[in-house]
């Protein structure tokens, strides 16, 4: 029986990369692909899927709050993070949302048929340094959104959010929602400390 394989990155090179190199296994099809959340939950919806390459650094919302939404509405789904950060957050963040492993980019194709072949047996996977520790939400790196990380470089510009929205072609609507993510997410009560936070975790 064949592991039918989903991808979700939103960089069409790295993505055919990978089709690429899964076609020399005999046992594993891709059966498709996705560039952004809401492409990958449409086609979830309409296909099988046995196991979930998520790339962290999503244009929408992240692979890690993508990894929670499948792992909610389709829990059977293995799903494996893709990243080139090697961030004990990070790592720490997709398991507590149901991942069932990570590997680096630059993993080998050894690395990454072992990691298909572990996950798909009901086993974990990672090709990083992962050891689960007690820390305080200060000492972990917040994980952000491109869009979000955009609109907070502005923010730390002085800009308002007409500003932000007639810069980004957004609206401001949109600027102010990804504001107040931002403040949930960095724990700042006003735009002085959110930029203090951001400066804190080197976000900008």
């Amino acid at each position: 029986m064949k592991h039918k394989i989903f991808i979700v990155d939103d960089h069409p090179m790295v993505i055919e990369g990978f089709k690429a190199l899964l076609s020399q296994k005999e046992d594993i099809i891709v059966i498709g692909s996705a560039q952004n959340a809401f492409e990958a939950i449409a086609f979830i919806k309409k296909n099988e899927v046995d196991i979930a390459f998520l790339d962290i650094n999503l244009p929408d919302i992240s692979g890690i709050e993508l990894c929670k939404k499948i792992k909610s509405e389709f829990p059977k789904i293995q799903c494996l993070a893709l990243s080139t950060f090697n961030d004990r957050s990070y790592v720490s963040k997709m398991i507590e949302n149901g991942a069932s492993g990570y590997l680096l980019k630059n993993s080998s194709k050894e690395e990454i048929f072992q990691a298909i072949d572990t996950v798909s047996s009901g086993n974990m996977f990672f090709n990083v340094d992962y050891q689960k520790q007690n820390t305080s939400k200060y000492d972990q790196t917040p994980i952000i959104t491109r869009r979000e990380k955009e609109v907070l470089i502005e923010i730390a510009e002085g800009l308002t959010n007409q500003q932000i929205a007639d810069k980004l072609f957004i609206s401001t609507t949109t600027v102010s929602t990804h504001r107040q993510n931002l403040m949930l997410k960095l724990d700042a009560s006003n735009t002085a400390l959110l930029i203090k936070m951001a400066a804190k975790f080197d976000l900008i």
